[in-house]
């Protein structure tokens, strides 16, 4: 009912009513207080509508006000920002790692346009940049997924599914977690019995000699471990600053932990013409040179090589060990392709063994940290993030500094923790699991050897390119030529003349590969750098491709 007549209709009545001709009165009078105040409620509604929504006019004020504000508050946050390139951490600036460098990024952008339906001459990106074994299709080994996924779901250690070796591991992993969860925080260094199982791998590998499971850390992935040890090791300013020596070429993993540290690159040259072997004498005129800018104090060496595929003697490690001996160096080694020999005259020498070897006076005194790693070797647990780093003769003291600095990071992935547990711990004969371990490793690493030697042979035969032999590693860093036009063109582009040569290569074949460039090479060289994980039917289709292109760059640029 209308308000009006309900008003009227209550007003009619009303109990106060003295007679007809003063009911009608007093109805009118009281309607007409009703109009007034609907009406005078209308205009109060409408000032009201006018302030909170506006009609034309008043919403063009409205809009001109917001908008004035609108540019104060601009104003107010369109100040500079704290963070940038000039203000940021020069030394993080400097960081430089070419595995995931600008040549990977275009190959990240030219995926999204094949996804687009956009049209090249090829139907994938091929990338062979990095080694992602998994990535490019290599199985898990069956026994440590086993392990890790009864570590990581304990209640399937009741599944008949599961074998009891790998039971047995998974229960002894999980009593040595806080509340028997993968889940829960391990120690600074690793989970305890973890680190027993790596010393006791560790005499295993080395044929007796002993290792303290003290003097192992639980890193994560060796490169954890590696930018730890340089970090502790890295002190003093102008010439008295810290100098690293590392191999050209090198895993640019060391460059860029150097940059990130502000220390000083010491660049010794691997010898390309004597199959990347290392020469004392270059160590030597290394060093001497490095001595008027810095203080070098730490060498590094990788063996198997990243990404020259060397495999070091025996001979020349011990003539390492006594260089760093008598030089008073603190020696890294890494050794994660320790399990990747694919040479039938080479043999895996490690570092820690041959020290022991050489008698007290160098096993007592040298100084010596070395990295293992689940990303490698046969297993190529690339994402889990496992590894170990195993230092001797530390001084007491700064083992408690560098325990201090591990604990900042409170622990490495546990997950990860579990499966290197598995890479030094795995079935022996006469366990149930044993058998198919051993098919599958052998398998694994029967495969790369083909490969390695495939790779070799094929580039080989090239005009313009040499590839030395793929002694182990998981990589070939083949020399290629470049005509004069070529690096031309390529300075022209402001580019580096391997990483155009990469570039195009990229472009025209969808392989993705890292220029030699940016692992360091001799001046006037050039390389890249191809991982030979891929299937092997797929890996003779990449070098039929890269072997075209070669022979149609040359031609473009003779």
């Amino acid at each position: 009912m209308h308000r009006f007549a309900m008003l009227t209709k209550q007003t009619a009545a009303s109990p106060g009513c003295k007679g007809p001709g003063s009911c009608r009165n007093g109805r009118r009078n009281v309607a007409l207080r009703c109009i007034a105040s609907l009406v005078e409620g209308k205009q109060h509604q409408q000032r009201f509508t006018q302030r909170t929504r506006p009609g034309r006019e008043g919403l063009v004020r409205w809009n001109s006000a917001a908008k004035a504000s609108a540019v104060k508050i601009n104003e107010k946050t369109s100040r500079e920002k704290i963070l940038t390139l000039e203000s940021m951490n020069p030394q993080v600036k400097a960081v430089e790692y070419a595995v995931r460098g600008p040549i990977v990024l275009k190959a990240g952008e030219i995926e999204k346009e094949l996804r687009k339906g956009i049209k090249k001459p090829f139907t994938e990106v091929i990338k062979a940049n990095i080694g992602d074994a998994h990535a490019m299709g290599q199985q898990p080994i069956t026994f440590l997924r086993q392990v890790v996924a009864l570590c990581t779901y304990p209640n399937l250690l009741d599944s008949p599914s599961f074998p009891e070796d790998s039971k047995k591991r998974a229960r002894r992993i999980l009593q040595g977690c806080g509340g028997n969860s993968l889940g829960s925080y391990s120690a600074s260094q690793g989970v305890n019995c973890i680190r027993e199982d790596v010393a006791a791998y560790i005499e295993r590998r080395d044929g007796g000699v002993p290792a303290d499971p003290d003097n192992i850390y639980l890193t994560t992935g060796a490169s954890d471990g590696i930018a730890t040890i340089l970090k502790i090791l890295v002190s003093g300013g102008g010439k008295s600053r810290t100098g690293v020596m590392i191999p050209i070429p090198q895993y640019p993993l060391y460059s860029a932990a150097i940059s990130e540290l502000d220390a000083v690159q010491v660049n010794y040259y691997l010898d390309e013409e004597n199959c990347w072997a290392l020469d004392v004498n270059e160590l030597r005129r290394s060093l001497n040179e490095a001595k008027a800018y810095c203080n070098p104090k730490v060498l590094c060496i990788i063996n198997p090589g990243n990404p020259t595929g060397q495999v070091q003697s025996r001979k020349c490690i011990e003539d390492v060990i006594h260089f760093a001996w008598e030089e008073q160096l603190f020696l890294l080694a890494d050794e994660v392709y320790q399990d990747n020999i694919y040479s039938e005259e080479c043999q895996f020498h490690s570092f820690k063994k041959v020290l022991y070897e050489m008698g007290p006076e160098y096993y007592s005194n040298v100084e010596l940290a070395s990295f293992h790693s689940t990303s490698k070797g046969y297993m190529g647990e690339c994402g889990y993030r496992g590894g170990y780093m195993e230092v001797i003769n530390l001084h007491p003291e700064i083992k408690g500094q560098l325990v201090k600095l591990l604990s900042v990071r409170l622990c490495p992935p546990v997950s990860g923790q579990a499966a290197m547990d598995i890479v030094v711990n795995p079935p022996v004969p006469g366990e149930e699991s044993y058998a198919q371990f051993i098919k599958e490793k052998e398998s694994v690493l029967n495969n790369l050897a083909q490969k390695a030697k495939l790779t070799e042979d094929m580039f080989n035969k090239v005009p313009g390119i040499h590839c030395n032999p793929l002694q182990g590693a998981m990589y070939a860093f083949p020399r290629i030529f470049i005509p004069s036009k070529g690096i031309e063109v390529a300075k022209a582009h402001k580019m580096a003349p391997d990483l155009f040569y990469c570039m195009k290569l990229l472009e025209e074949t969808g392989i993705c590969v890292v220029p030699g460039s940016g692992f360091g090479q001799r001046e006037g060289s050039y390389h890249f750098r191809m991982t030979i994980l891929p299937p092997v039917e797929k890996l003779k289709i990449v070098l039929e491709k890269v072997k075209d292109f070669h022979i149609q760059f040359l031609e473009e640029y003779a």
